[in-house]
C-alpha cells in the first residue's frame, strides 16, 4: 500500500511539475509577444485623465446630434465592436465611443465598479473630450444597467436610450453567475494561455462586421491585454447590486428603441431573454421593440438594419 501511494505522489508530483513549466512557458511567450505588440497598440481616439487612470475616447463625426456607445461587459475593444454601426452614422451624427477602465486603450486600474462611479468616470471622460450632452445612449448588454440609471440620475443629459440588446435589470436577478470559471479565464488571459486556444480572439466583429484587415489584427493585439481585466471582474461581481438599484429607481421617462437578439451567448433562452426587454419597455410611452433573428453581438451582424432603423427613430423625436 505504501508503494502504491508512494508511486501516486511521484505521478501527481510529475503532472504539477509538467503543468508548471507549460504556465512559466506559456507567461514567458505571453511577455515576448505583449512586447512585440506594443507598436501596435496605439490609440486611436483621445486619452483624458478621470479619477486619476487615463480613459480612451474615439470621437467620429460632427453632427449636431451626440451618439454615445457603450460597450457590454469583457467587450475588450469598444471602438473595434462597434465600428461596422457607427461608420454607417457618423456622416450624419457625431459620435463617440467610452472606453471604459479595463477596456480597449483605457487603463486597467483598481476604482470601484459600483454603478456611481462607471456613471461618474464616463460622464467625466466626455467632458474632458468636450463633449457634451444631450446625448442618444446606445448601450450594449451589460451597459444597458448604466445607461438607465444615467437616465434616471442625469434626465437632462439622456435624450433617448436605443439599446443593442442591452441588457435591464431583471435579467440580472436570477442570474448565476460562476464567479470561479470568470476567475479562471483571469489567470488563463495573464498567463498568455488564452494564445494557444485557436480562434478564441476571432470575436464577431471580425467574424461578421466591416473591419479591415488592419483593424482585425489590432483588435486581436487588443484582446490579449484586454480580457478579463480586473475592472472587468469587478463589474460582474458588482452587477446585481448595481442592477438592484437601477431597478428600485423606476424606469426613467426616456425614449427608447431596443434591439433585442435571439438570446444566445446571453446565458438565457430565446424566450426568456427577449421576455426581460419586452416587460420592460411594455409600459413606456415612447418605447420599441425590434425583434433580430441574431446572437447577442447585434451591432457586429445586423448593423445595416440597426442603423438604418435608428436613423428613423432619432430623427422622429
Amino acid at each position: 500500500m505504501k508503494k502504491i501511494f508512494k508511486r501516486m505522489a511521484i505521478i501527481v508530483s510529475v503532472i504539477i511539475a509538467v503543468f508548471a513549466c507549460i504556465i512559466v512557458a506559456s507567461y514567458s511567450n505571453h511577455q515576448i509577444q505583449l512586447s512585440k505588440e506594443d507598436e501596435l497598440f496605439i490609440p486611436n481616439g483621445q486619452v483624458v485623465e478621470v479619477n486619476g487612470h487615463q480613459m480612451h475616447v474615439y470621437i467620429e463625426g460632427d453632427g449636431e446630434e451626440t451618439l454615445v456607445f457603450m460597450s457590454g461587459g469583457g467587450t475588450s475593444s469598444p471602438v473595434l465592436d462597434f465600428k461596422s454601426l457607427y461608420s454607417l452614422l457618423s456622416d450624419k451624427y457625431r459620435i463617440v465611443v467610452v472606453e471604459k477602465a479595463g477596456y480597449g486603450f483605457s487603463e486597467v486600474t483598481e476604482s470601484k465598479r459600483d454603478i456611481d462611479t462607471i456613471l461618474s468616470e464616463t460622464r467625466e471622460a466626455l467632458l474632458k473630450s468636450k463633449v457634451e450632452g444631450p446625448y442618444t445612449l446606445f448601450p450594449h448588454s451589460m451597459s444597458g444597467i448604466e445607461a438607465l440609471h444615467w437616465a434616471q440620475v442625469y434626465p437632462e443629459e439622456v435624450k433617448a436610450i436605443i439599446g443593442l440588446d442591452m441588457a435591464v435589470p431583471m435579467a440580472y436577478k436570477n442570474y448565476d453567475i460562476n464567479m470561479s470559471l470568470i476567475r479562471l479565464g483571469t489567470f488563463a488571459a495573464n498567463t498568455g494561455l488564452t494564445r494557444w486556444i485557436p480562434n478564441l480572439s476571432e470575436s464577431d466583429a471580425i467574424k461578421y462586421g466591416t473591419l479591415t484587415d488592419k483593424e482585425k489584427e489590432l483588435y486581436e493585439v487588443i484582446f490579449y491585454r484586454r480580457t478579463s481585466t480586473k475592472n472587468m471582474i469587478k463589474e460582474v461581481d458588482h452587477v446585481k447590486e448595481n442592477a438592484k438599484k437601477v431597478e428600485n429607481a423606476g424606469i426613467p421617462n426616456v425614449p427608447m428603441l431596443l434591439f433585442a437578439s435571439n438570446g444566445q451567448r446571453t446565458g438565457w433562452d430565446e424566450k426568456t431573454w427577449v421576455g426581460f426587454q419586452k416587460d420592460f419597455i411594455g409600459d413606456l410611452e415612447n418605447g420599441k421593440l425590434i425583434e433580430l433573428n441574431s446572437s447577442h453581438y447585434v451591432q457586429n451582424i445586423k448593423y445595416e438594419r440597426i442603423a438604418k432603423d435608428s436613423e428613423n427613430f432619432i430623427e422622429g423625436l
